[in-house]
């Protein structure tokens, strides 16, 4: 039998971008909502603001997540070096 491969090393992505993206996305939604819709019912608003919010979340989550992974990088890890996950 053969022996295992070693797992793949996990991919390094740029998160804090497409989160940005998705919440101001929930802004623009959440401008047209209130200045042109204008609904009766407030539950469409309180999907921006909940859009928003997760967004919000998310963004610190991240941020917070890399850096931990920042601090506990090897210092001869190359995927640590140059390749930055902060825009």
């Amino acid at each position: 039998m053969s022996e295992r491969q070693p797992d793949p090393l996990p991919l390094r992505t740029r998160d804090t971008p497409t989160i940005l993206t998705g919440t101001v996305l929930w802004v623009i939604a959440m401008v047209v909502v209130l200045l042109v819709v204008r609904p009766a019912d407030p539950r469409p608003v309180w999907v921006c603001v909940a859009g928003i919010g997760l967004g919000l979340f998310g963004l610190w989550f991240v941020r917070r997540r890399d850096a931990r992974l920042d601090e506990t990088a090897p210092a001869g890890d190359e995927t640590a070096g140059s390749e930055s996950r902060h825009p």
